[in-house]
């Protein structure tokens, strides 16, 4: 069995090649040629968190896996990050065990992957400036990720602590091409924003319907169980897109409270989420109609990510002759 530390993944992650695995692999989930079981989750109140299981198996990627993840949003700011993982990989064709990866670096780069794949999708062609709200591992990765889709020549950087909001800037200004800069509000980061990626286990929303500009696309990835990132005036005047609407609809905690939230105080309704990102990668459901319309991508994270990411991971190792083999007994 080939086993992969943190550091192994993160070197044989190519962003590029993920972004594109992630379109075939959404076009199975939403065709239902991908199997991807609601997942299960065992809570942990007392910490608001979880510990859920994630399988998944993906035809197009030939890959076929589980991942053990918990979330504790406790950790933001710490050093220990909130969402930790294991996956292990099997071989389609007989079952058998072949991989144990760490899920944490992969959960990292799926996740602002797919919002990339995202932004490909429905954001503007022009698109030059983003919002990074949040400054965790998430908001490190969604800023690489979307300066691989769009011509991102200035990044803002905010979150709730100043000084980390400092430090990922002035870390994202020595590698990315672009100007990044930190600055003091949610509302001063999204004056003008083409994108707003949204990283946050915010309580409050910092997507306000207010602060942001016609024709901008919003990520969202964040999870709070009781709290939320978007308002629900941004909500009701979106163009809502998820990677599956059952994912992103099912009853707390697998779906999510940017959603389910206005569909109980009657906002919205279950039909107001206008696509999965499937059926935009197919065709089947237009994306943006126009220059100015709010284009917004709710993430909840499927099973299918996890597995497109894992097989492009072990077939690079592969290549490289890299791991440790082990025998399970």
């Amino acid at each position: 069995m080939l086993v992969l530390g943190r550091s192994q993944i993160e070197a044989l992650i190519d962003l590029d090649e993920l972004i594109d695995a992630l379109t075939p692999a959404m076009e199975d989930l939403s065709a239902g040629r991908a199997s991807a079981p609601d997942r299960i989750a065992a809570l942990v109140p007392e910490r608001n968190g979880f510990l859920a299981a994630m399988p998944g198996y993906v035809p197009s990627a030939g890959a076929l896996m589980t991942k053990l993840v918990s979330l504790f949003p406790g950790n933001a700011g710490t050093p220990l990050p909130t969402h930790q993982a294991v996956i292990v990989v099997f071989d389609p064709a007989t079952g058998e065990p072949a991989a144990l990866l760490d899920g944490t670096a992969i959960t990292a780069s799926r996740t602002a992957a797919c919002s990339a794949l995202s932004a490909r999708l429905l954001a503007r062609e022009d698109a030059t400036v983003l919002a990074v709200l949040g400054t965790g591992v998430q908001a490190r990765s969604h800023a690489h990720a979307m300066c691989r889709v769009r011509p991102i020549r200035e990044i803002r950087v905010a979150g709730r602590n100043p000084a980390r909001a400092g430090v990922l800037a002035a870390e994202l200004s020595s590698v990315l091409d672009a100007e990044v800069r930190a600055v003091a509000t949610y509302a001063e980061a999204l004056d003008g924003a083409h994108i707003a990626a949204a990283t946050t286990h915010a309580l409050e929303p910092v997507i306000c319907r207010p602060w942001l500009s016609p024709g901008v696309h919003v990520t969202s990835v964040g999870y709070n169980p009781a709290g939320r990132e978007i308002d629900d005036a941004t909500i009701a005047d979106a163009l809502v897109c998820v990677e599956s609407r059952q994912a992103a609809l099912a009853p707390f905690p697998a779906g999510s409270n940017d959603l389910l939230m206005p569909i109980r105080d009657h906002v919205i309704t279950a039909e107001h989420v206008h696509a999965e990102l499937g059926e935009l990668v197919s065709g089947s459901k237009p994306g943006r109609t126009s220059t100015d319309q709010i284009t917004l991508y709710k993430s909840v994270g499927v099973a299918v990510q996890d597995a497109a990411a894992a097989a492009l991971v072990v077939a690079a190792a592969g290549a490289r002759s890299v791991g440790e083999e082990i025998t399970l007994r």
